[in-house]
């Protein structure tokens, strides 16, 4: 009865995909002292997109007042989003890919060390994974590159 099961689980997976994969960021105590500094912040998202082999397509960033910023850098696989709270030193980022060459990894140790979290946390997702096999392949190839 258990193999039975394994095996209508595979079977089912393998009729699936997934459209790409997300990281959840939470920075606690960020030691930087640019949280507030909306050019610095626009720049590391930036660089943490194009370390990590993404192709970017657009940016936008606000600042808020008195203090705190949001930002997304938009990237044809997907997006790096932030939104920081300086005076609690945290920052939230979301990382989401749809394409096998973004090396997530690789961004969020790069936001981790240039925001100099003492405490970061990360959650890991896959998104789309219920959506049959063949319609992810057919939208892939139309909404990316």
């Amino acid at each position: 009865m258990m193999r039975d099961a394994a095996l209508l689980r595979a079977d089912e997976s393998a009729r699936h995909s997934m459209i790409g994969s997300q990281v959840l960021l939470d920075l606690y105590e960020c030691e930087v002292d640019r949280l507030d500094d909306l050019e610095w912040v626009k720049t590391t998202l930036v660089n943490a997109a194009v370390t990590a082999g993404a192709t970017i397509v657009e940016t936008v960033f606000h600042k808020f007042a008195p203090w705190g910023i949001s930002g997304v850098v938009v990237i044809a696989e997907s997006h790096l989003a932030v939104h920081i709270w300086p005076e609690s030193r945290y920052a939230a980022v979301d990382v989401f890919t749809c394409g096998s060459n973004v090396r997530m990894d690789v961004a969020t140790a790069f936001l981790t060390r240039e925001f100099r979290s003492r405490r970061p946390m990360q959650r890991c997702f896959m998104r789309g994974d219920c959506i049959p096999s063949e319609q992810v392949k057919s939208r892939k190839g139309a909404r990316r590159r």
